[in-house]
C-alpha cells in the first residue's frame, strides 16, 4: 500500500482516515499514478488537472514515495510558502514519512548580513534617516533561522530600504565576502543541497538553468524528477531568464555601492565618489529622457531620437570611465572587485543595445523612476528543450490551465516538450448544476468606448441582486478606471478597486466584508481563492487578448506570419483561451461553490473563434436571457 498512491489517496487510505473533510477522487489517483509511473521510468509528463481535483497532494505523494531527490517548482513565492509550510508537513504527516526537505528562494528574498552592515555604517545624509530600523534589523538578523525577509513586518515588501541589505548575482561578494559562513543564502543552498525534496519558484528555477548554461554555479541539487506546477507560467518565466536585460536599478546599485566601498575599503580615492556621481546624474537623466511612465515598446524605434542616442552614448561613457576606475583599485579590497566585475558586465550589456544579436527581441519599459531595457530571444522551445536533454530525470509538468480546445500543443510547441505523455482532467465539481455562463446579448464591439459602459449597465442589476460578492475583472486599467467611476453610487456593496490597497490586502477585505465587489485587472484572474458565498458572481469584461502593440508578442508573431503560419490561430487565440480558463477558475473553487459566470464579449458567439474559447471551458450550461441568469442567482440564494 505505501507503493501505491491510488491506495493511499484512496477511500481506505490514511487521508482519508486522517484528513477531516478529505473526499477521495478518482480524478486525483488517476493524476498520482500517472506522476508515480512518470518518477519510475524518469518519462516526461504534461497534466492539466481542472479545479478541484487536488493536483498538490496528486503529485507530492508519489513524490516523497520516490527514491531520488525530487525538485518541486511552482509559480510563486507565496504558493511556494503554502506547498511548504502548510501542504508537504499534511502529506507527510498522512504517510508518516520522515523525509529531509528543504525550501529554497531567490537570493532577495534573504538577509545579507555584509550589505546591512554596510547601510548601518553609511554616513551620508540620506542613509542616515533609516538608522533606527536597521539597528532593529541587524536585532532580527541575530535572531533568525532562516534569514527570509517575510520574517520582518518593520519593514513594507516594497520598501527600497530591502535592495540595500539583500543581494543579487551582481553584487553578491561569495565566498569572499566577510560574512559569508553566517550567509542565509549560503545555509539555505546547503540544506537543498542536502534534500530528498526541494521547494523553489519557477524564478529560482530558471536561473539556475540558465547560470548552468554560463558555466558560473548550480543553485539546484541534481534530481532524480522535476516537477513543475503551475506551469502555464513558464513560458514567461523563461522568456526572462533566457534573454538578458539592463536597468537602471543595476546602474544605481552600482553607484551606490561603488561609494559605500570606497569609504571601507580605499579611503583616499574621492575620485571614485564623483565618477560614480556622474554615472548616478547620467542613468537618472536617460530615465527622463524616456518620457513617461507605463511604456513597454520595441527599443529600436527609441534608438533613432537623437536625444536618447545621444543620452545612451554619455551613460556608455560614465560608464566606461567607472570601470576603468574601478579596475585600477579592484585589488585593494573584495567589494571594490566585486564592483569592477559588475561595472565590466553592465558595460557589456549596453554595447549589446547597441549591436542586438540575431533572433532576439529588444524592448524597454519604463517605470515612475526606473528603466529597463530587454533582449528576449524569439524562441525559448529550443534552450529550454536543451537543458532538459541535459538533466537525466523524470519531468512533470501540470496546471488547471494547460489545454486548448481539449489539446496541449500550444504549451507544448512553446516549451519544446517533446515525447511525452499527457493527461486531461476534468474538474470533478458539478458545473452541470452549480453554475451557469451568461452571454448578454446586443453587447457592442469590444473595441468602441460603449462598450466598458455597457458592461456596468448590465453589472449592476445583477450586482445587486447577488448582494455584492462579485469579481469584475478587467482586461485593461482603463477599462477598471471607468468602470469603478461609472459604478460609484450606484450598488449598495463595499468597492474595492485594484491600486487602492495592495492585492493580498483587497483579496482579505473581500473575504472578510463578505458582501463586497472586488474591480482587478490581469493579477487577480489567476491565483485567487475565495471560497464559499464570498464569491458567487464573476463578471468579464473582454477576452484576455494580449494588447497587439506589446513588442515582444509583436516580434514573435511577425516570426510566426514569416513562417507561413497563422499568428492569430496558432498563437493568440490560444494565449487567450488560457487566460480565460484561468479568470473563470475563481468562481468554482469548492465543492459546495454554486454561482454565475458573465462573458461580455460578443466575439465568443459573433466570430468563428469563439468556439475555441467556449471548447475550453468547463461544460457549464448557457443562457443568453438576462432573466435566467437572475432567477439563477436567487436560486442560489436560497441554497445558501
Amino acid at each position: 500500500m505505501r507503493d501505491d498512491p491510488r491506495t493511499l489517496l484512496g477511500a481506505e487510505g490514511p487521508f482519508a482516515r486522517l484528513l477531516p473533510g478529505f473526499a477521495p477522487r478518482a480524478e486525483q489517483q488517476d493524476m498520482a499514478e500517472a506522476v508515480h509511473a512518470a518518477l519510475g521510468k524518469r518519462g516526461r509528463l504534461v497534466v492539466e488537472a481542472g479545479t478541484g481535483v487536488g493536483k498538490t497532494f496528486a503529485y507530492l505523494v508519489p513524490a516523497l514515495l520516490a527514491e531520488e531527490r525530487v525538485i518541486l517548482s511552482t509559480g510563486t513565492r507565496n504558493l511556494q510558502d503554502q506547498l511548504f509550510f502548510k501542504d508537504l508537513p499534511l502529506v507527510l504527516d498522512a504517510l508518516d514519512l520522515h523525509v529531509n526537505t528543504a525550501l529554497l528562494k531567490g537570493r532577495a528574498n534573504y538577509l545579507c548580513l555584509h550589505r546591512l552592515e554596510t547601510a548601518v555604517h553609511d554616513t551620508r545624509p540620506q542613509a542616515q534617516k533609516h538608522t533606527a530600523v536597521l539597528q532593529r534589523m541587524q536585532s532580527w538578523g541575530r535572531r533568525s533561522e532562516r534569514g527570509d525577509i517575510v520574517e520582518f513586518t518593520d519593514v513594507p515588501e516594497d520598501s527600497p530600504l530591502w535592495p540595500r541589505v539583500t543581494s543579487t548575482v551582481d553584487n553578491c561578494l561569495g565566498s569572499e565576502c566577510p560574512r559569508y559562513d553566517a550567509c542565509f543564502v549560503v545555509k539555505a543552498r546547503r540544506q537543498a543541497q542536502e534534500a530528498e525534496l526541494v521547494v523553489i519558484n519557477h524564478h529560482l528555477f530558471m536561473a539556475d538553468l540558465s547560470l548552468k548554461d554560463t558555466g558560473f554555479g548550480e543553485l539546484l541539487p541534481e534530481a532524480g524528477a522535476v516537477i513543475l506546477d503551475e506551469a502555464h507560467q513558464l513560458p514567461e518565466v523563461a522568456s526572462q531568464f533566457f534573454g538578458t536585460s539592463l536597468g537602471s536599478r543595476q546602474l544605481l546599485d552600482l553607484a551606490q555601492d561603488t561609494v559605500a566601498e570606497q569609504i571601507a575599503e580605499a579611503h583616499d580615492m574621492t575620485a571614485l565618489r564623483t565618477l560614480a556621481a556622474d554615472l548616478e546624474k547620467a542613468t537618472r537623466d536617460f530615465r527622463l529622457l524616456m518620457g513617461r511612465e507605463g511604456q513597454r515598446a520595441a527599443w529600436q524605434p527609441m534608438t533613432e531620437r537623437r536625444e536618447i542616442a545621444d543620452g545612451l552614448q554619455t551613460l556608455q561613457d560614465n560608464l566606461t570611465t567607472l570601470t576603468a576606475a574601478l579596475d585600477s583599485v579592484a585589488e585593494r579590497g573584495k567589494g571594490l572587485a566585486n564592483c569592477y566585475r559588475r561595472a565590466t558586465q553592465s558595460l557589456a550589456r549596453l554595447h549589446a543595445l547597441v549591436e542586438p544579436e540575431d533572433a532576439v527581441i529588444q524592448w524597454f519599459e519604463t517605470f515612475p523612476r526606473s528603466f529597463v531595457i530587454h533582449s528576449t530571444p524569439l524562441d525559448i522551445a529550443t534552450p529550454f528543450q536543451q537543458q532538459m536533454a541535459r538533466r537525466d530525470c523524470a519531468w512533470v509538468f501540470t496546471s488547471a490551465t494547460l489545454t486548448v480546445d481539449g489539446g496541449f500543443d500550444h504549451f507544448c510547441q512553446r516549451m519544446g516538450v517533446t515525447d511525452t505523455e499527457t493527461l486531461q482532467l476534468d474538474s470533478p465539481f458539478d458545473f452541470q448544476n452549480n453554475a451557469l455562463l451568461y452571454l448578454p446579448p446586443d453587447m457592442p464591439d469590444p473595441n468602441s468606448e460603449a462598450h466598458t459602459r455597457a458592461v456596468v449597465e448590465e453589472a449592476i442589476p445583477l450586482i445587486q441582486a447577488n448582494g455584492g460578492r462579485c469579481f469584475l475583472l478587467f482586461t485593461s486599467y482603463r477599462a477598471l478606471r471607468t468602470a469603478a467611476g461609472r459604478l460609484q453610487g450606484r450598488v449598495d456593496y463595499p468597492l474595492l478597486v485594484q491600486g487602492e490597497a495592495p492585492r493580498a490586502v483587497l483579496i482579505e477585505r473581500f473575504r472578510e466584508l463578505g458582501n463586497a465587489v472586488l474591480l482587478g485587472t490581469s493579477s487577480f484572474w489567476e491565483g485567487v481563492d475565495v471560497r464559499g458565498q464570498a464569491l458567487s458572481l464573476v463578471i468579464i469584461d473582454k477576452l484576455p487578448f494580449a494588447s497587439p502593440g506589446d513588442p515582444v508578442l509583436s516580434a514573435r508573431l511577425d516570426a510566426i506570419r514569416a513562417g507561413g503560419g497563422n499568428p492569430f490561430m496558432e498563437y493568440q487565440v490560444p494565449q487567450a483561451a488560457i487566460a480565460l480558463k484561468q479568470g473563470v477558475g475563481r468562481l468554482i473553487r469548492d465543492v459546495n461553490d454554486r454561482g454565475l459566470l458573465v462573458l461580455c464579449d460578443p466575439r465568443v458567439t459573433g466570430k468563428h473563434y469563439g468556439r475555441v474559447f467556449l471548447r475550453s471551458l468547463p461544460e457549464i450550461p448557457r443562457t443568453r436571457r438576462r432573466a435566467e441568469a437572475l432567477d439563477f442567482l436567487a436560486a442560489c440564494q436560497e441554497v445558501a
